[in-house]
């Protein structure tokens, strides 16, 4: 985080946000939304560096003793065969919040930016509910693309919380296997694929098994090196319910090894429920018992 000092120039609009309404007006949003996000971004050509300041929340949903902070990402466009493939430059969380209906979260943040990556750029703010003894839960997200930017004037954006969306940034191979005899399920995670990392931290797998809305105990891999293309191959046993049951959900999570808080790379959740591909799997296993089904899911975040 860097502070970010005043540039010359008029400030303007972003075309694609909504302005309807003003922060300090007396009318609340309406009933079904979300809330409203403000804040302002500069792109300084000279020096390559994109400045994302004045973070202000209002009308979010809740009471005010809640907590609530900003998680920023930067992702970027990656030529790939996976469609949607995109790479998280940087990210940053806000400070959070306390009692407060109408945050102002006051964080600046700057990140190196080339101009040519402005193009195929975007910016997601994702203003969540803060809990530090459970999973923050997201309230709604923003997103800018980049390429509305003009170099060295302020683009200040006002626009409504939208429902949170994930992003594909890789994928794994994970393989299913039914042992009805032991009453287990076998998952083999195989090779996970990653957009170019931008640390040299290991990362290591958390393997976590629900069914009949019965969370097994997790298991984890080894530390491995954080390539684009990471090899496991590492095989882990789970309890599974008599007589076998199909509605089972394996969720595969990346860590990046040893960072506080815990950075997530990615997460892929294969489920009967789910998208098609995470059904089909499901198919194949009930097809095939007593032998492995390999598949690739998307990873998430």
């Amino acid at each position: 985080m860097t502070e970010l000092r005043a540039e010359p120039g008029e400030p303007h609009s972003c075309p694609s946000c909504s302005t309807t309404e003003d922060p300090s007006s007396d009318g609340g949003p309406l009933p079904s939304s979300r809330g409203k996000l403000k804040f302002s971004l500069l792109y300084r050509r000279e020096r390559c560096e994109l400045l994302v300041s004045s973070l202000e929340a209002w009308g979010l949903p809740g009471r005010g003793h809640t907590r609530s902070a900003v998680r920023v990402r930067l992702l970027q466009e990656v030529p790939s065969h996976i469609p949607g493939l995109q790479c998280v430059v940087q990210e940053w969380r806000s400070r959070v919040v306390k009692s407060c209906s109408r945050p102002a979260f006051g964080d600046h943040f700057v990140c190196s930016l080339r101009d040519a990556e402005v193009e195929k750029s975007t910016l997601k703010l994702e203003v969540q509910r803060f809990d530090k003894y459970s999973r923050n839960a997201a309230l709604g997200e923003v997103r800018v693309a980049l390429r509305e930017l003009k170099a060295s004037r302020s683009l200040a954006v006002c626009a409504e919380l939208q429902k949170t969306t994930k992003d594909i940034v890789g994928e794994v191979l994970v393989s299913l296997k039914c042992l009805p005899i032991s009453q287990r399920i076998e998952v083999g995670l195989l090779k996970a694929k990653t957009t170019p990392p931008c640390s040299t931290a290991d990362v290591y797998a958390r393997i976590d098994v629900s069914c009949r809305h019965h969370r097994q105990k997790h298991q984890k891999s080894r530390p491995r090196a954080h390539t684009p293309l990471i090899i496991f191959n590492e095989t882990f046993l789970f309890h599974m319910p008599e007589p076998p049951v199909w509605d089972c959900t394996v969720l595969v999570s990346i860590y990046q090894v040893g960072s506080d808080p815990r950075h997530l790379i990615g997460q892929a959740t294969v489920e009967k429920s789910r998208a098609r591909e995470a059904s089909d799997h499901w198919d194949l296993v009930k097809k095939s018992i007593q032998q492995p089904v390999a598949q690739w899911h998307p990873l998430l975040v």
